[in-house]
């Protein structure tokens, strides 16, 4: 029997870098010192005018590629988590095949999903594997929230930041290793909580803006991810001293703390990073786990919960062993 598991992460962040001090000099109300106690952020990395949610997708895979000496020829499916496409159509991933030189006998495709996009990720390339339809799948997350913000906006802009992640989804015999099976949960009843209103058919013209409720995306978590992480756990018969690290979406330090609390989870199992990138959406969580894996505060072998949540309203969870 086959079974999925994560190989091997990488990321790629932009060159341009949005610190707590250059914010400060917009909202003057908010020092450098206030914007690091609300968020948890302490810079975030943006793409530049003309550099793409494809591009910074690129770089990602090719540092992937690079670091760990991979075989792009072997890769038979290409997954890109991305709500800041390059185009409507084509699909991006259909591109990034092409500017890789993967196989053309890789399948490719794009799915639209934010905070929970990478574990959903996860879960369709461990499908593709245990059903024998691909052995090493690149699962790509990429997002260019910052071309969605306006200047002013100091309710987003202090909180998002741009990125991209590549992971190798790999075949393996040994089921220790495997991608856990993934608990879901959907509610569209919050779509216009977090939203880019115009641009595509329902309203074709006007600004492509970001708006985000903050109050009711808390309260929209705070009352959906802990039930989740504990029927998560009553279908696997785990409790929290049972895993080794939990990895949530990295939203921000007020939520995350809250969530903390509310789940339970000791701090020293309560992976944060986000002071190093900001909340880059989908990417937050592999970036957050290459992060740690690189500073020793995750260690291959251990067993890590991912926890996405987010626009949709989605959320996700599952089990990894590193």
């Amino acid at each position: 029997m086959v079974f999925a598991k994560i190989k091997h992460i990488a990321s790629f962040l932009p060159n341009d870098i949005l610190d707590n001090n250059m914010l400060a000099q917009t909202f003057p109300e908010w020092d450098a010192a206030k914007i690091s106690e609300k968020t948890g952020i302490n810079k975030r990395f943006i793409a530049g005018k003309n550099e793409t949610a494809l591009d910074l997708a690129i770089n990602a895979a090719k540092n992937l590629f690079t670091k760990y000496q991979i075989n792009k020829n072997e890769i038979d499916f290409i997954l890109l988590c991305t709500q800041s496409p390059d185009y409507f159509l084509p699909t991006s991933a259909c591109i990034l095949q092409n500017k890789l030189e993967i196989p053309t006998t890789a399948g490719a495709l794009d799915f639209n999903l934010g905070c929970s996009g990478y574990v959903y990720g996860l879960s369709m390339a461990k499908s593709l594997i245990e059903t024998n339809q691909a052995k090493n799948v690149l699962l790509v997350t990429s997002e260019t929230y910052s071309k969605y913000i306006k200047a002013d906006d100091k309710s987003v802009r202090t909180i998002f930041g741009d990125g991209a992640s590549a992971t190798l989804v790999a075949a393996s015999d040994d089921k220790s290793e495997q991608i856990s099976k993934t608990l879901f949960g959907s509610d569209g009843s919050g779509f216009d909580k977090l939203i880019v209103k115009n641009g595509a058919s329902k309203n074709a013209t006007g600004p492509h803006e970001l708006f985000m409720d903050g109050p009711e995306i808390f309260n929209f978590t705070l009352a959906s991810v802990p039930v989740a992480l504990q029927n998560f756990l009553n279908r696997e018969n785990l409790a929290i001293d049972d895993i080794d690290a939990f990895v949530f979406h990295q939203a921000n330090s007020f939520m995350l703390e809250a969530l903390r609390k509310k789940c339970k989870i000791p701090k020293e199992k309560f992976v944060l990073k986000l002071a190093e990138f900001g909340n880059t959406v989908s990417s937050t969580i592999p970036m957050t786990i290459e992060s740690a894996l690189v500073s020793g505060e995750l260690k291959a072998g251990q067993k890590v919960c991912l926890v996405g949540f987010g626009v949709g309203y989605s959320w996700a969870v599952n089990l990894i062993t590193l």
